[in-house]
Order: structure tokens, then sequence, then C-alpha cells
């Protein structure tokens, strides 16, 4: 095993092959994600989702850390991803049913992935003490959140809902308390050295991959039907509409965030909030907003229901809201193209009762499409950040 000494590299640098490879599996669980809601699209099958997708995007997520300490080139961090991704791709498996059956097959490999994996970096950190410090509490933390994700599989039902919600919870707030443990303290964000544009290529990398299953779920939908005016016209909105998202996020803001996180002194503070939970917010959008796609096309005509509605408007609101946060930690304001979007979208849902799903799937987009080119025309590389922690 490679020295701890050797834990962050001597500069920024970019994803490698491995990291690339590791996402394949990644890819797999976004599909399963939107099949999920597509099957159950009710309330209670969107709290669902959310939580598995959640329990997802944290399991990516800090295998990203990883390797932002780590040289993943080094091989038994090429071994770490790799039984990373073996088990992943089983949690990816057990998505459709992990609240039934497949619920122990996806609780046992979310935490074998969670407390394995930070197992390996207290080894792995021994001779860095104030990381190893640092997973240690981590590793405290991933245990009690195991216990509610154990119960949660045991019990089932509503019982199971409310339990892994809770442990979600417990996950996502660790961070925010520095992980503090009795008689362990808590971790000082100088102690978590990452590379910060490692970082932020990766979660672009990932909101790449959600807008593939987006335009993954527009060519396989249209595939499966015979052609008419208004499917091919609901097929070509869905594609405009994906391309609307990727331009709002990756024509200025997502390169305008690496290059700030990388003058940063400490990186990990902006890291927390800017990456670790607004990009989730703008994957959620784009799973949604997939969901939409595919109801649209399949059924571009005739009554619009509650449930398409809430996709084909939830989802581009879901992706405004994230990269609007996004860019309010980078600023510290909201940008009012993103805002103005969102209350667009809000006042589209009027339409909902006497329009056509591809006339609101069509002014949804034409929103998108207009946020994207009021912001390209007004945003700015920040000069400083204002965290939210």
């Amino acid at each position: 095993m490679r020295s701890g000494t050797d834990l962050l590299g001597d500069g920024e640098r970019g994803a490698t092959p491995i990291e690339l490879f590791f996402d394949l599996v990644f890819v797999f669980a976004v599909t399963q994600l939107s099949h999920a809601l597509l099957h159950h699209l009710s309330l209670g099958g969107a709290v669902q989702t959310a939580i598995l997708l959640l329990a997802v995007w944290w399991a990516w997520l800090y295998t990203s850390w990883v390797t932002s300490w780590f040289d993943p080139d080094r091989t038994p961090i090429r071994l770490l991803l790799i039984a990373v991704m073996l088990v992943s791709l089983v949690m990816s498996a057990a998505i459709p049913d992990a609240f039934g059956r497949a619920a122990w097959t996806f609780t046992i490999a979310y935490l074998a992935i969670q407390v394995g994996r930070t197992a390996f970096l207290i080894v792995a950190s021994r001779e860095r003490p104030e990381l190893r410090a640092n997973f240690v509490r981590v590793l405290v933390w991933f245990l009690a959140s195991g216990v509610l994700w154990l119960a949660g599989a045991a019990l089932g039902g509503g019982a199971r809902t409310a339990l892994w919600a809770l442990a979600v919870l417990v996950d996502y707030i660790a961070p925010l308390t520095g992980f503090r443990a009795p008689g362990l303290g808590r971790s000082a964000p100088q102690t978590w050295t990452i590379s910060g544009s490692h970082l932020a290529e990766r979660c672009q990398l990932f909101i790449i991959i959600a807008l593939g299953e987006s335009i993954l779920v527009t060519g396989a939908t249209a595939t499966g039907l015979t052609a008419t005016p208004a499917n091919t016209i609901a097929f070509v909105v869905a594609f405009l509409g994906s391309a609307g998202l990727w331009w709002v996020y990756f024509h200025r803001t997502a390169e305008a965030g690496k290059e700030h996180i990388s003058r940063l002194a400490t990186p990990s503070t902006f890291a927390l909030t800017a990456y670790d939970y607004f990009h989730v917010i703008m994957v959620a959008g784009v799973i949604v907003t997939a969901v939409g796609d595919e109801l649209t096309i399949s059924h571009p005509t005739g009554h619009t229901g509650a449930a398409t509605a809430a996709a084909v408007l939830g989802g581009p609101a879901l992706f405004l809201l994230g990269v609007g946060l996004f860019q309010r930690a980078m600023t510290g304001r909201l940008p009012w193209p993103h805002l103005a979007g969102i209350a667009a979208l809000a006042v589209l849902a009027a339409l909902v009762p006497v329009a056509t799903p591809l006339t609101v799937a069509a002014a949804a987009t034409a929103v998108v499409l207009t946020v994207a080119a009021w912001a390209a025309r007004g945003d700015r590389a920040p000069d400083h950040a204002t965290p939210l922690t």
C-alpha cells in the first residue's frame, strides 16, 4: 500500500482513466433511478427514489474525495476502486426493488462501500495522523447511520422508508458537524486537503452521466414508437431540453466553479456545499426531466396528468435551483435568470388542465433555453466565495 505521506498530490490534476471506468457503473445507477421513478410515479415513489439517489450520490462522491487524496493510478487504489465498482454494480442492480425484496442487497452493498472504503482509508493514512483521525470520525458516523439502514431493511413497509430517510439525513448531516464524535472531537476544514479542481471535474462528469441518461431515454423511447408528427416533435423538444440544461451549467458556470475552487486555500469548505450538496440537486433535476421526456414522447397528445406535469416542469426547476445555489456559493447571490426560470415554470402549471403534454414540455424547454441565453450574457467568473456553512 502506498505510504500515507503520498496522500496529497503535488498539484491540481484531471480525472484518470480508472476513474472514468469507475463511473460506468453509475451510468447504470442513474438509469435504474429514472426507471424506478417512472414505474412508481407518485409522491411516495418520488420520496423513495430521492432516498436511493442520495445514497447512490454519497457512495460515488465519497469515492471521488478519496481519489482527491490518493493517487488513483497506484495499484492499491486501483484495486480499491474496482472493488467499490463491483459492489456499486450490485447496489445499482438492487435499485428497482430496493424497497421490496432487494432491500437487504441494497443495504449491505451500500454499507460495504461506505464502511469498507473508510476502513481502508484509516489504514492507508496511518502516517498522516490528522487525516487518519478524520477517517475514524467518518467511520463512526457511517456505523451510526448503518444501524438505521439495517433496521429499515429488517422492518419493511412505511417504517423502512422512514428509517432510510433518517439514515440518509444522518449521512448528510455528518459533514456539516465536522464529523464530530464523542471523545474524538471534530475535523477541521484545513485537514481535508483535497485537489479542488479534481473534485470539480469529477462532479462535472457526473452531470454529464445524468445528461447522458436523458439522451438515452429520448432515443430509446422514440425507437420503440411508430413515428408520428406529434412524437417526432416531442423527440426534438426533449433533445433541445437536454441541450438547454447542458448549456445552463456548462457554458460558463462549471468552469467558473473549477477555477474558483482551485484558488481557495481551503477548498474543502467550498466543496462541501457547492459540490457535495448542490450538485445532487442538479442530478435529481436531470433524472426527473428524463422521466418527463419519456412520458411526453410516449403520449404527446391528450390530457396532461398531474404526474406528467410534475416531471416535465419539476425536473428543469430542480436543475435551475441546483445551478442557482451553486452560483450563490461562488458569488454570494442567487442569479436572476435562474430564479425567473423557476418562477416561469411554476406559472406554466396553470396550463396543465388545458394543454397537452407536448405543449407543456415545449413551454418548459423554451424556459430552459431562455434562461441559458440570458445567463450566457451575464455570467462572470466569481472573485470570492460565500460558503453556506
